[in-house]
């Protein structure tokens, strides 16, 4: 084949910057802590931290007071805890004193966050999963096996909201999803805020059998204004409250009972439809019910069980623009699927504070989208489905069977997951992987498609991480084609230095039925490196300064893809951003390849693009996001606008909106491809919100709306209404542009035994 020429813009080669960034820290780098006032400290070099619960026969009010007798006779922390950030090894600004009580029924939580300023407090929402990076806030890891690896998470911020979620493999992976039954109550006082909180052993997992128990378990707190966060047991500044491996303990916990661990969650909702765009049109009222049961078999294992699952309340997908020639990941969000995803992840790895070549954004064995929702993401029902997921000793074990009726054009299909994974070397993992997805009933015609996965997740010397995997798949008529992918990666980051490098191949026929893929027919090698130093430079907190390069041919050996990348990201005490970034790319499309709708003739194609960004103080009522990139672009030019603001006037109250411009020049032809969204959300209190979500896409034309009611009711028991809508091209927004119409209203009720 012959190609194009190269296109004349020639783009400015970024190792020069690179290594010239990386020279610079020589320069700028003082010790991370030394320098400052005060005593310093390594956080490895002090001692993990205990405390003792204490049993109470009293009745605790959770009303955040800390009132009665039994707190004060109660053993505490001294009160100082130890700053990450800003000047990690400096004992916090403020002093936070935590105690812990419990009975037969409950763990209490009561702590007293002092601060001479209780009206500069911050906190970003009444909402349950609240944006924890934007509001002041006090945490909590419970790692309730001692396991020093997976761990219960809690965060509340001053006005009374709840983040809980599950956390494993020492932090390589956090479900947010994760939802449990938590009583917590605020109060301001003049010198400090409180926290009291009841967590029934009920929501938590742990080993009953033993008499005497002992959890590992950390505290965090975070004061916005000052953009300062800090741990009760100390840590270095690359890693968070739920690194296990490095978290105090609890003891005095003894008796422990956990009850039935039964929940049965029925739904009824009924919905209204319009879709006049649909042929025949469509206009229909529809009556569901269903229910789902958690049942814990035994202290580690839970069994899922859902019956005409309904998925209703949850949020439309956000629309995206697709500028590269491969698909584009959805992730997830419907809960039965995101509760202990990480027993069941088996992905390219994306881990918090390290630069990586990939991510399950670009790989996932198994992506539970494919279950329940077609191609072009319309919802297919889901008959019934079943999951039993937690541990057996030292393996993790997730088990997953759903099944869904034919619809749109798709037949009854069986999906099947068996995921098994061994803990090994306190705080790694080897495991392997297998799923199925075969057609059934009496029009199946023998359709199938399997896939088989091992993986080794490996976590050394603290800071060394060596992720690997092979995998195949199988399916119907497929036979001599490569369907295997397989990787290697190893990174390494501490609080100075992050580096890393990825090798990786993907076959050409390789399609896990239940998984995603966005790139096949490759190898890629990726490797970076980085630094975060922190300069004597006033109101600079840290700079990062970086070099990646990204490599793919074919399986053949040819060139496909090459990017090289540099970037310094400049880290303010206020916690605002900015980020300079240029990046210059080779690309062969061996065939026409179209980008926005414009066709790109085959050739071989060099260009750069040069970007600026600038994030401002996120704990302030006014946020803004501002992003520029202009370059060459194929053989034409791009120019990328990008913004968003959020307001939070109040708790109560949060508005965000977003453009996003992209103007390009392609083969003689301009094209603008064009995204604005806006949301909003109010809170009456911890219990009521109405919020609303509208995107439109200048691109297709596309306009979809989503306007959400949802009352709790009862803990983890809920009342939804549901209104959507979606509107095609042509007139506006103009009533006869009307592609389907939505009203849904859904109530939920929990009952535990």
């Amino acid at each position: 084949m012959r190609f194009r020429p190269f296109s004349t813009v020639q783009p400015i080669v970024p190792t020069r910057l690179a290594m010239l960034m990386l020279a610079m820290l020589f320069f700028l780098t003082a010790p991370t802590a030394g320098q400052n006032h005060g005593r310093v400290v390594d956080p490895l070099s002090l001692p993990r931290p205990s405390l003792r619960a204490t049993r109470t026969s009293s009745k605790i009010k959770i009303d955040g007071l800390l009132d009665e007798p039994a707190w004060q006779q109660a053993d505490s922390t001294d009160g100082t805890f130890w700053q990450v950030i800003p000047r990690q090894g400096v004992p916090s600004s403020e002093r936070t004193v935590v105690k812990i009580l419990y009975d037969d029924k409950n763990l209490y939580i009561g702590a007293i966050l002092y601060d001479p300023e209780p009206d500069r407090l911050v906190a970003a929402g009444l909402e349950q999963d609240f944006q924890t990076h934007d509001s002041d806030i006090f945490g909590i890891a419970l790692d309730t096996y001692h396991d020093r690896q997976n761990a219960f998470l809690f965060a509340i911020n001053p006005a009374g909201a709840l983040f809980d979620a599950q956390s494993f493999n020492d932090q390589a992976f956090i479900n947010r999803a994760w939802e449990g039954v938590v009583h917590v109550k605020t109060a301001i006082l003049r010198n400090a805020w409180t926290v009291e909180m009841a967590i029934p052993f009920t929501t938590l997992r742990f080993h009953e059998t033993r008499d005497e128990q002992t959890w590992g378990i950390n505290f965090s707190r975070r004061i916005r204004r000052r953009s300062e966060d800090s741990n009760w047991a100390p840590l270095p500044r690359q890693f968070r409250v739920y690194k296990m491996s490095l978290a105090g303990t609890l003891t005095g916990l003894s008796g422990l009972k956990q009850g039935r661990n039964l929940w049965i969650k029925p739904y009824v909702s009924g919905a209204m439809k319009r879709a006049p765009a649909l042929a025949p049109a469509t206009d229909q009222r529809e009556l569901h019910y269903g229910l789902d049961l958690k049942w814990g078999l035994t202290p580690q294992l839970t069994l899922d069980l859902t019956l005409f699952t309904d998925f209703s309340q949850v949020e439309v997908d956000e629309q995206q623009i697709n500028l590269t020639r491969f698909s584009l990941f959805f992730p997830e969000r419907r809960d039965f699927f995101l509760e202990n995803e990480g027993i069941f992840n088996f992905s390219d790895v994306r881990i918090r504070n390290y630069r990586t070549g990939s991510g399950p954004q670009n790989f996932k064995l198994f992506h539970s989208r494919k279950i329940g929702l077609s191609a072009d993401r319309r919802a297919v029902p889901i008959v019934a489905g079943a999951r039993l997921s937690g541990r057996m000793g030292d393996y993790d074990i997730g088990l997953l069977a759903m099944q869904t009726e034919a619809a749109l054009g798709l037949p009854a299909e069986n999906f099947t997951v068996v995921r098994l994974r061994k803990n090994i070397l306190t705080n790694s993992d080897i495991g392997v992987m297998f799923t199925n997805r075969m057609a059934t009933g009496a029009d199946a015609g023998g359709q199938y498609n399997r896939a088989f996965g091992l993986d080794a997740n490996l976590r050394l010397f603290q800071n060394l991480i060596v992720n690997s995997y092979f995998a195949f798949s199988d399916e119907a008529g497929l036979r001599n084609a490569d369907r295997s992918t397989a990787a290697l990666q190893l990174a390494w980051r501490d609080p100075l230095w992050d580096t890393s490098i990825l090798l990786k191949s993907v076959g050409e026929a390789f399609n896990p039925g239940i998984g995603f893929v966005s790139r096949r027919g490759v190898r890629q090698v990726f490797a970076t490196i980085g630094a975060h130093p922190q300069p004597r430079l006033p109101g600079v907190f840290e700079i990062n300064p970086y070099i990646d390069v990204n490599v793919f041919t074919n399986m053949a050996g040819e060139l496909e893809s090459r990017e090289v990348k540099s970037g310094l990201g400049v880290r303010f005490l206020n916690s605002s951003f900015l980020s300079f970034e240029y990046s210059a790319r080779l690309e062969h499309l061996f065939q026409p390849t179209p980008f926005a709708g414009v066709e790109v003739p085959a050739g071989s194609y060099r260009f750069g693009l040069a970007k600026i960004s600038y994030r401002s103080d996120s704990g302030r009522k006014l946020t803004v996001n501002l992003s520029l990139a202009a370059g060459s672009f194929y053989d034409g030019h791009r120019t990328s606008v990008t913004g968003s603001f959020t307001l939070r006037p109040s708790p109560h109250w949060y508005f965000n909106g977003s453009v996003q411009r992209n103007r390009l020049r392609l083969a003689g032809q301009t094209v603008d491809a064009d995204l604005y969204g806006l949301r909003f959300r109010y809170g009456h209190d911890t219990r009521t919100f109405l919020s609303g979500f509208f995107q439109y896409n200048r691109t297709t034309g596309e306009f979809t709306s989503n306007v959400r009611f949802n009352f709790i009711h009862a803990p983890l028991s809920d009342l939804f209404l549901v209104y959507q809508e979606s509107r095609e091209p042509g007139n506006g927004l103009s009533r006869s542009a009307l592609r389907d119409r939505l009203l849904t209203l859904k109530v939920t009720k929990l009952f535990a035994f």
